[in-house]
């Protein structure tokens, strides 16, 4: 059975779903248990995921794209992250923070920015997470102050994707300190050449090691007006918007987790003898393997509705939510049954299982750790 069969998908996502799987096939899973084991950049990985036409693609055909839509990157994460959660997400991060611009920023921007990284010259990244602040959009600390001419930032930001990497980031700074704490921040585009600006990798992660986040410090460093992404005081709502389409992808990543737990517990319990008889003939790991497909059948479901729903703009942060909490968790406890029916095989590290139940901890906390999707889940449906 194929656990990410398109059935689900819309009927024009699905040759893209095509590419992916057939891209993730050749160029993702062989070189998976590598780059887990160096921490390296897959720098030649996203070379052929440009090249392939799988990078980057979301932003529209006017500046170099090909405008692929929520549903379309939905189902190459999908792929990608079946056969590697780390690389899927250099390959997926190469874009990050495009849509704001694209959707917020001016023509000139548009053309500056976004067609470099399009046309897969440039890449670029997000940064908002702190060092002592994460969910807590409006509790940032990191500054813009206004001088002649444009803003200097001061701060730090953590958790960036593509800090040392890219060659822009979109950026979020604190512009005002009214009583409104929600219009206090301001998106900017930050060139990482500027002056004032240090990034360096953040220590190793026991998970998705091919993916290199950094922490970086801003002194002073100066950003022209023209930089500023939508208006001043408007980041905190931009951004939200862009979370609600960025959760329906992460969910996506929990789907392609779960299917890769699965397929790994499938694979080892047919294959291995105890007491007589193959694994798998065993009710209690039948009953483990039927509850994994339970949980990633209604997650898979549920993500495709609220991907419906979200590119409609019917709902969109409580489908979000949804699909985000739901995808990652189950991910989770895939991965956690799958460990639990290899034995103590599943500690060894060259193990795919334990390559993605390492994984799996991460997706519940990036785009929104999973107990403020809760809250949010409960505001909005009232």
């Amino acid at each position: 059975m194929d656990l990410l069969d398109d059935s689900v998908v819309p009927e024009h996502a699905r040759s893209v779903k095509q590419e992916a799987r057939e891209f993730a096939a050749e160029h993702i899973a062989p070189n998976a248990e590598e780059y887990y084991d160096s921490g390296d950049y897959p720098w030649e990985v996203l070379e052929a995921g440009m090249d392939a036409g799988l990078v980057a693609q979301d932003i529209g055909e006017e500046y170099g794209g090909k405008g692929y839509d929520l549903a379309q990157i939905l189902a190459i994460a999908e792929e990608f992250y079946r056969a590697d959660a780390g690389i899927a997400l250099t390959l997926q991060l190469a874009s990050f923070g495009c849509e704001m611009v694209e959707q917020y920023g001016t023509d000139e921007q548009k053309e500056e920015y976004l067609r470099p990284v399009a046309e897969n010259d440039q890449i670029s990244g997000l940064g908002v997470s702190e060092p002592e602040t994460g969910s807590d959009l409006a509790g940032m600390t990191t500054t813009a102050e206004k001088v002649d001419g444009g803003y200097e930032i001061t701060g730090e930001k953590y958790w960036v994707g593509n800090a040392v990497e890219a060659d822009w980031l979109t950026v979020y700074a604190k512009t005002g300190d009214g009583d409104d704490r929600y219009s206090n921040y301001t998106l900017f585009i930050v060139e990482t050449d500027s002056d004032g600006y240090e990034a360096e990798h953040i220590p190793e992660k026991m998970g998705m090691r091919a993916s290199k986040q950094g922490h970086i410090v801003f002194d002073d460093c100066f950003v022209p007006e023209e930089n500023v992404v939508g208006s001043e005081g408007g980041g905190f709502y931009v951004l939200a918007d862009f979370f609600n389409h960025g959760r329906i992808v992460v969910g996506g990543h929990g789907l392609g987790l779960a299917a890769a737990a699965i397929e790994e517990a499938e694979e080892f319990v047919h294959g291995r003898n105890a007491f007589g008889r193959t694994v798998n003939e065993f009710q209690a790991v039948q009953h483990t393997l039927s509850d994994m497909r339970i949980g990633f059948e209604s997650a898979r479901a549920l993500n495709w509705r609220a991907c419906e729903k979200v590119a409609d703009n019917e709902d969109a942060g409580y489908w979000a939510a949804l699909a985000k909490t739901k995808s990652t968790e189950v991910a989770t406890d895939c991965a956690e049954k799958g460990m639990k029916l290899h034995g103590g095989r599943s500690i060894l590290t060259d193990r795919r299982i334990a390559r993605v139940y390492r994984d799996v901890r991460i997706p519940v906390i990036y785009e929104g750790a999973n107990d403020i999707q809760r809250n949010l889940i409960y505001r909005q449906s009232r």
